[in-house]
């Protein structure tokens, strides 16, 4: 079996430049956990999850050395609308992964998906083309979903 029989063609995707608050409408919208990130031409550029956006709202742990220090971190600590206020309007592509990105073809076999999926613990991954074009997104569910519709029901 291959990747292209148990992916999804209709892929949902955020460009580079859209803002957090715009990947966060699509996910909400979409009911879903991640997307690929793609340029202007389709190529793919990244990968964004909810869990990316997550760890950019949630303030870094830091060492506190002195009062002014415990006082600054004790209000940012409590300021979620401070840290949206600046986080929704960045470029995706500042918090998206975007080095040692995992891509599987659509003429791959599934074996190969389901190793870097298991390995990685990734709940999707994208495929693309030749030319690096997002085509696809072989995820968990989808695995799971085509595993009992098309496979299961025939045992």
């Amino acid at each position: 079996m291959k990747v292209k029989d148990f992916m999804i063609q209709d892929v949902i995707s955020v460009k580079e430049d859209d803002s957090v608050k715009h990947l966060l409408n699509t996910l909400v919208e979409n009911k879903i956990g991640g997307v690929p990130v793609v340029n202007g031409n389709g190529k793919l550029v990244g990968m964004i999850s909810d869990g990316d956006v997550l760890r950019n709202i949630q303030p870094k742990d830091m060492v506190v050395y002195d009062y002014f220090n415990l006082m600054a971190y004790t209000y940012q600590k409590g300021n979620l609308e401070k840290v949206l206020t600046h986080l929704k309007d960045q470029p995706l592509i500042k918090i998206a992964k975007k080095h040692g990105l995992i891509t599987v073809k659509e003429d791959d076999d599934m074996d190969k998906a389901l190793k870097l999926l298991a390995k990685h613990h990734f709940k999707k991954i994208p495929v693309v083309d030749q030319d690096q074009k997002v085509v696809g997104v072989i995820s968990r569910g989808d695995i799971i979903r085509t595993i009992q519709k098309n496979i299961l029901q025939s045992l």
